[in-house]
């Protein structure tokens, strides 16, 4: 594995916009559980997997109602809140600060890039931390709303301070659109990036399965070097999509692949 290493942290230095693909077994290791694994939220409490499917046709249905037990019912999304980057999340952060990583395309929601100091992060299934307008798409802070005032004075939902549309959680719901914004910007990205790491994502759930699929398409106009860093091998792996697999923990091989490319930076490669 060293060598291979060695050979992602040179493949790093020399490219031109290099992009990262992050997904749920990067923040496992910052202590948050995947869903369908053997402990995984679903696994352990299927009815939280089915309330999941009945969020967003709640919030068609009844904005209102969907805001009233957002705020009043227990949620496992409260453990989001609290958990800290990892190796992972660092190793990425700094690799963009070297000026390599252009941007993490990720699907997770708890906001742990952002934590750990990435700037250029797009959030593909929303972001925990943001409330979002759902006919403009404007992003704001929860903070900027005092929504345990808006629920005692039942004036629930929040609505948009640009177009007064009604605000939702940022995060994307099962049988919603991913928000255009993002799906274009993240487009964007993979068809100029000539190295995408994939991080800790099986790339079995769509439209984000794409991403590497539509590098490796783009390849008659640049080649697109495609390496995974994934626990175990995926359909990316099988299918030939990945020019290489680092088989292990993500919070171990990012931060020894950013040892690397230091090294090679400060002898000026």
């Amino acid at each position: 594995m060293e060598q291979v290493i060695a050979k992602v942290a040179g493949q790093l230095v020399k490219s031109r916009h290099a992009i990262a693909l992050t997904g749920a077994g990067l923040s496992t290791e910052s202590g948050i559980p995947d869903f369908r694994g053997p402990n995984g939220i679903w696994t352990k409490n299927p009815e939280a997997e089915r309330q999941a499917y009945e969020s967003y046709y709640k919030f068609q249905r009844d904005p209102r109602q969907y805001w009233v037990e957002s705020l009043t019912g227990a949620s496992w999304l409260t453990a989001l809140f609290k958990a800290r980057p990892n190796a992972g999340h660092d190793a990425l952060a700094q690799l963009e600060s070297l000026s390599i990583l252009k941007c993490v395309v990720t699907q997770n929601i708890d906001n742990l890039h952002q934590k750990a100091g990435s700037k250029k992060v797009l959030d593909y299934h929303g972001n925990i931390s943001l409330l979002r307008c759902f006919e403009c798409n404007a992003r704001f802070d929860p903070e900027e709303y005092d929504l345990e005032r808006l629920l005692a004075q039942n004036r629930l939902p929040p609505l948009c301070r640009r177009c007064n549309g009604v605000l939702k959680s940022d995060v994307v719901h099962f049988n919603e659109a991913i928000p255009p914004d993002v799906a274009r910007e993240s487009l964007e990205e993979v068809e100029r990036c000539d190295l995408m790491l994939i991080c800790g994502t099986s790339a079995t759930v769509y439209p984000f399965a794409m991403l590497p699929r539509t590098a490796k398409q783009n390849n008659y106009r640049q080649k697109t070097v495609i390496i995974e860093i994934n626990a175990d091998p995926t359909p990316l792996t099988r299918e030939g999509i990945s020019d290489d697999l680092l088989q292990g923990k993500t919070g171990e091989i990012l931060p020894r692949i950013l040892e690397e490319v230091q090294k090679l930076k400060a002898a000026g490669r």
